[in-house]
């Protein structure tokens, strides 16, 4: 049986929410009206699923930050943001805060169950415009952060999309070992790679997007 936490401090959301699951015969339902009361009745009652708003009032605990310490403490909880935000920027911040869905208010009942469902189920939700906008704002970010690598970070960049470890790519640049771990630190940061395999998938899609940037032509002419 799966036991659900909804949290939202506008009643006849609460309400609306509960109608729709208890449909669906979801009966394990627990509810909470602000942030505070939310994180508490998570901590009690240990939901496998949670439904959240992100304008919540509470001591300052808003939706965003409450994601984040469920995730601190827990990543099997499954988190679906119900919002009246549709900014590409909020969608982005609650799915790095760690929801694995996003739904606007405005939404039919059967949308609603579909994104519970899928949410339920592990799968990420998003619908197809969020998705769209989301996409679209993520690369526009994309663009914004590579304007910012150098040249060197380019080289670099090209050498790790063609698979080469940073004894090999401080061998070819002529730099040492240490430079090499350095400027993919750098590199990290800028583009948001949590990891080296992180780093060399999002070198091969920026490098591949542009027959300019590809590996070699890079290699040949930066200096």
């Amino acid at each position: 049986m799966t036991r659900v936490l909804l949290i939202d401090d506008h009643p006849m959301v609460l309400q609306g929410c509960r109608c729709v699951l208890q449909d669906a015969h979801v009966q394990d339902i627990h509810e909470a009206g602000d942030a505070v009361a939310g994180y508490r009745a998570y901590r009690r009652c240990r939901p496998d699923m949670v439904v959240i708003d992100l304008a919540l009032h509470g001591n300052g605990l808003g939706g965003f930050a409450l994601i984040r310490r469920i995730r601190v403490h827990d990543s099997r909880t499954s988190i679906l943001v119900f919002s009246m935000h549709g900014d590409a920027v909020i969608v982005s911040r609650a799915l790095e805060a760690g929801a694995n869905g996003y739904l606007l208010k405005d939404t039919a009942p059967e949308d609603f169950l579909a994104a519970f469902q899928a949410v339920r189920r592990g799968q990420p939700y998003l619908s197809h415009q969020l998705a769209m906008q989301v996409a679209t704002l993520g690369m526009r970010s994309r663009e914004n952060m590579i304007g910012t690598v150098t040249p060197r970070e380019l080289q670099t960049m090209a050498l790790i999309a063609d698979g080469k470890s940073y004894g090999q790519i401080a061998d070819e640049l002529g730099v040492s070992y240490k430079t090499v771990v350095n400027t993919c630190s750098q590199l990290k940061v800028k583009l948001g790679a949590h990891n080296l395999p992180e780093l060399m998938r999002m070198s091969i899609e920026f490098l591949s997007s542009s027959p300019s940037r590809r590996p070699g032509s890079l290699v040949r002419h930066v200096a």
